[in-house]
């Protein structure tokens, strides 16, 4: 296995691993935002507040996204499989 292979398993790691986060991360973040500015124009600061709805959102974008990211994941590992078996029969 070249230095080349090595380098593309790895950024394709990096890659799949920034593609299944991003959606949940994106979410995250808008909804603190929004809790946030709630926050600010009711001055109710307790941390529950943002808590909460953040752990909704996050539930209810992985019950929709949970099989695409489940996809993503999937086919990386298969494609780092299909490597290791590569190096394998490189290395007799």
């Amino acid at each position: 296995m070249t230095e080349v292979a090595v380098y593309d398993t790895w950024r394709a790691a990096l890659t799949c691993a920034v593609t299944v986060a991003a959606p949940f991360v994106v979410a995250a973040l808008a909804v603190g935002l929004v809790m946030a500015i709630v926050q600010a124009a009711t001055q109710l600061q307790e941390n529950v507040l943002s808590f909460v709805p953040k752990l909704a959102a996050l539930a209810v974008l992985l019950t929709v996204a949970g099989p695409w990211s489940l996809q993503q994941l999937v086919a990386y590992m298969e494609h780092a499989a299909q490597a290791m078996v590569a190096l394998g029969r490189s290395s007799l």
